[in-house]
């Protein structure tokens, strides 16, 4: 498949990837069976890693889950910069996800889930801090979510008219 259909076909699945082979077939003007072995590849290649739902958790009883964004300085290590870091702290199953950063004060961004503050905390303070060429850390809580990967969570506005400002 042609690069084009390819990175419009990966546009598609990720706006909505519960659409069937045979509609990317008819949005991309292809075959059921090209975009079959299309979606194969592409998730052999590991550019499709995994197909999420997005749940607004804010909205769901007893969910009592906080999720911090973690603020870490690392010396990076010679030769490896600092992926061995980003690494090690990726495979804690309680970490979300892990981001190098650029022009922040900070190096890794780490985003993590715990059942409290305090196992956040301990996380923080006996799993993260004390790995070999962390400087320092700096924990930010989420209160509320409004927007995650491009969607409205919570929409409660229902004028649509497009602001306009003299």
């Amino acid at each position: 498949m042609e690069t084009v259909k390819s990175k419009k076909l990966l546009m598609l699945l990720e706006e909505n990837c519960r659409l069937s082979n045979k509609q990317l077939a008819l949005l991309l003007d292809s075959t059921e069976e090209e975009i079959e072995a299309e979606i194969k590849r592409l998730q052999s290649e590991k550019i499709i890693v995994k197909y999420p739902a997005l749940i607004n958790w804010d909205r769901v009883e007893d969910n009592h889950n906080v999720t911090a964004m973690i603020d870490v300085k690392v010396t990076p290590i010679r030769e490896v910069g600092f992926e061995k870091v980003a690494e090690r702290i990726s495979r804690f199953p309680e970490v979300k996800a892990v981001y190098l950063m650029s022009g922040a004060g900070y190096d890794i961004s780490v985003v993590l889930e715990g059942k409290t503050m305090h196992e956040v905390a301990n996380f923080v303070t006996k799993k993260l801090a004390v790995l070999d060429n962390v400087v320092s850390t700096a924990t930010h809580f989420i209160l509320k979510r409004y927007k995650h990967d491009g969607t409205i969570l919570e929409d409660n506005d229902d004028d649509r008219r497009m602001v306009v400002t003299p």
